[in-house]
């Protein structure tokens, strides 16, 4: 029995997909379940409701991405896992997590999470994918206005990967014992600004898609981010407006046995998404 935990995001959606192909048992882990399969409500701060939801539970995907980073959602699931005789972990963290950029920790909530997990003496594995070709979705509208896109990584070079691998390997580590004590950075084939995926969806969706470079910390004041979040993600960006993301590694494609998919692909398979709204 394994437990999905943010269940209806990005990546654990995904989990739930795979794991429900695969005929294997889980709980869907939500404080809004709807309409999920095999759903619990649970919320990381109730910690009754975080017991029923890992009752019986052999592994958990742990996926927290509260508002302002904090590693007591991940602490809390770990206490109720390790009392309920959970056997392992698979946590979806971030790339560049413990890394340094100007005196600070990247992804420091992250980090102090996946040293808890290490020590709890569960088997673990921690993945660290780094931007997701997804977040381009949150450009829809401005690119059916015809409005330039916020670039705030500028030269920044990453690796960025197809959400729908980064569920794949989690659903890998949570069947397989070989990926226990394993930490795994999750990327793409290439490596692409922010610049080039917003020409790739251009070319692709055979529209003008254009960027305008902003401020990091104005643009996420004004789409009312927590300063302390902010610190976090502008912490992030400088780290890899410096170079820190622009590397590949091989992870996905050993894992899965096939190429990782590149930013184009998804891009192509996700050609209505974008344009539905017309």
């Amino acid at each position: 029995m394994i437990l999905v935990t943010g269940a209806t995001g990005t990546i654990g959606s995904g989990v739930v997909r795979l794991l429900t192909e695969r005929g294997v048992p889980f709980r869907a882990m939500s404080r809004n379940p709807a309409d999920l399969p095999h759903s619990v409500r649970a919320d990381f701060t109730d910690p009754a409701s975080l017991a029923a939801a890992v009752a019986g539970v052999d592994a958990v995907f742990l996926v927290t991405v509260p508002p302002t980073p904090s590693t007591a959602h991940d602490l809390a699931l770990l206490d109720a896992a390790r009392a309920a005789g959970v056997t392992r972990i698979v946590k979806l963290s971030a790339i560049g997590t413990g890394e340094r950029f100007e005196g600070e920790v990247v992804g420091a909530a992250h980090l102090a999470a996946e040293q808890a997990i290490e020590d709890s003496g569960l088997a673990w594995t921690i993945l660290r994918p780094t931007s997701f070709a997804s977040n381009f979705l949150a450009y829809r509208e401005l690119i059916d206005a015809g409005e330039p896109l916020p670039d705030m990584l500028g030269p920044a070079r990453q690796a960025v990967v197809d959400p729908r691998d980064v569920s794949a390997v989690a659903v890998d580590a949570l069947l397989d014992d070989r990926h226990n004590g394993r930490r795994y950075d999750l990327t793409g084939p290439d490596l692409v600004t922010f610049a080039d995926q917003a020409a790739t969806l251009e070319r692709v969706l055979n529209r003008p898609v254009k960027t305008v470079a902003v401020d990091a910390v104005t643009q996420l004041e004004a789409a009312g981010m927590p300063a302390e979040a902010i610190a976090g993600v502008t912490t992030g960006v400088g780290w890899a407006r410096a170079g820190g993301a622009a590397y590949v590694t091989e992870h996905v494609s050993r894992i899965l046995g096939r190429p990782a998919r590149s930013f184009e692909q998804w891009t192509t398979d996700h050609l209505t998404t974008f344009t539905v709204m017309r």
